[in-house]
């Protein structure tokens, strides 16, 4: 159905008759009661509805018309509703922008001013309609469970590509909330190993006593409470993925055990003297710097050699060109499913905070921030407030007109890709720049289409 459809609800004939004629340049529906509107409405999927609140059985009051009302956007929370109403409840307007209509009119009716709130709706409908393709379009899914728009994070994923069909021992590193075990599941689920288990332990959040038998198993007896054999992690993971996170927290006192398992892919449970081999392939992540560990004499450099035979270095979000922007639409989009929020998306205060502000908790810091604005936000737009970002930089240093210009230049040319869907000469009339110069600015930047 088009959307310049409109659906007119309104139990009077002769009112039907006059909005009729006031929208004749619209695909005009009427209903006139609440049971043939929603049929009408789910028929027809129109992008508009007057709604007058004296509906039978209660014409005279607002009861089913705010029944109605609420049904609608049910059905359709985008939809846009004009509240008609002779009523003079002054208590009406407020009760029913809390529901979400769009406006409200008052009795009598005069065509051409109705008519500019209607064509106001329309549009207003197309742009949310438009910016919700956008924001679909800007999601981008390079790998299994990672959304990302932006040259650094592509290659990232190029990498994880190329080593997920090895059995290479891997080395993530990056700050906390950078999406190390969502990268580390994607080196599974691109493996040959994928159908086997994956099973990830952090090692800083299991008790230095606890974390060799959690990691290797015991035998029954190997110490008090130890009333059963008992598989460790390394040995459940036979034949798949494991994943040892926080690997900088490994206590002194069991890394030579785990070297010894990555050397030989044998272990033995505590308490047990028989040697189990295992299939397993290992992926280590941490955000410490390993090697000022191994000055400090609290990490074995042997081990270090031995988990790093491929590294991962993963940027920070706010190093990752584009994709601050694109990871909020993403986590809005989920989120507001979920809850079923009437919100349509952030205000243009609120992106540029976003950009601004230095995310030290990355991915998960903007996931929880976006989902809080979801909950609190008044809307329609996520504002500054409803985010709780504290803006505002703190360069260390006065950064070159140079290096502004060429920061600037990346960011724009990166910003209209992600905006264009990497169509090129869309991205050069959106930069006003010829295609000759963006190709350019593309080589100087070392970005890919």
């Amino acid at each position: 159905m088009s959307s310049r459809t409109l659906l007119i609800v309104e139990d009077d004939p002769g009112l039907q008759s006059q909005l009729r004629w006031s929208f004749d340049g619209y695909n005009v529906l009427v209903a006139d009661d609440r049971e043939s509107a929603l049929a009408c409405l789910r028929k027809n999927s129109p992008a508009v509805v007057t709604l007058d609140l004296g509906l039978p059985p209660d014409p005279g009051g607002v009861s089913e018309g705010f029944k109605t009302l609420q049904e609608i956007l049910q059905i359709d929370q985008h939809i846009k509703i004009i509240v008609i109403t002779g009523n003079n409840d002054v208590k009406n307007p407020v009760k029913s922008i809390g529901f979400g209509v769009y406006d409200f009119y008052q009795k009598p009716i005069e065509p051409e001013l109705l008519t500019l709130v209607v064509e106001r709706a329309f549009k207003m409908y197309e742009l949310e309609k438009e910016n919700r393709g956008l924001q679909r379009q800007h999601i981008s899914n390079p790998l299994q469970g990672v959304i990302a728009a932006s040259p650094e994070m592509h290659e990232v994923c190029r990498m994880v590509e190329r080593l997920a069909p090895t059995d290479m021992t891997t080395l993530l590193l990056g700050e906390s909330g950078t999406g190390k075990e969502v990268l580390a599941r994607a080196l599974h689920g691109l493996s040959g190993r994928s159908n086997q288990p994956f099973i990830a332990v952090n090692s800083a959040a299991i008790p230095e006593n606890l974390l060799e038998s959690e990691l290797f198993g015991h035998e029954k007896g190997a110490f008090t409470g130890a009333t059963k054999q008992v598989k460790g992690k390394f040995e459940l993971a036979d034949g798949g993925t494991f994943f040892l996170d926080e690997i900088g927290d490994i206590p002194m006192a069991l890394q030579p055990k785990l070297l010894r398992f990555l050397q030989e892919r044998v272990i033995e449970r505590v308490g047990g003297r028989k040697e189990v081999s295992v299939d397993v392939r290992v992926i280590c992540a941490t955000h410490q710097d390993i090697p000022a560990l191994i000055e400090k004499g609290i990490f074995r450099e042997d081990l270090y050699y031995r988990i790093n035979e491929m590294v991962i270095n993963i940027p920070p979000i706010r190093e990752r060109t584009g994709d601050i922007v694109v990871l909020a639409r993403a986590f809005f989009s989920q989120y507001s499913e979920q809850m079923k929020s009437k919100l349509t998306g952030f205000s243009d205060s609120a992106i540029s905070a976003m950009e601004d502000y230095e995310w030290p908790g990355n991915v998960r810091e903007l996931e929880s921030k976006v989902k809080r604005a979801v909950v609190m936000s008044d809307g329609p737009l996520i504002s500054v407030d409803d985010l709780q970002l504290s803006v505002g930089k703190n360069e260390s240093r006065v950064l070159s007109l140079r290096e502004i210009r060429d920061t600037a230049e990346r960011k724009a040319i990166c910003q209209a890709f992600t905006e264009c869907g990497g169509n090129v000469s869309k991205a050069a009339e959106l930069l006003e720049v010829t295609r000759p110069t963006l190709y350019s600015l593309l080589n100087k930047f070392n970005l890919k289409v």
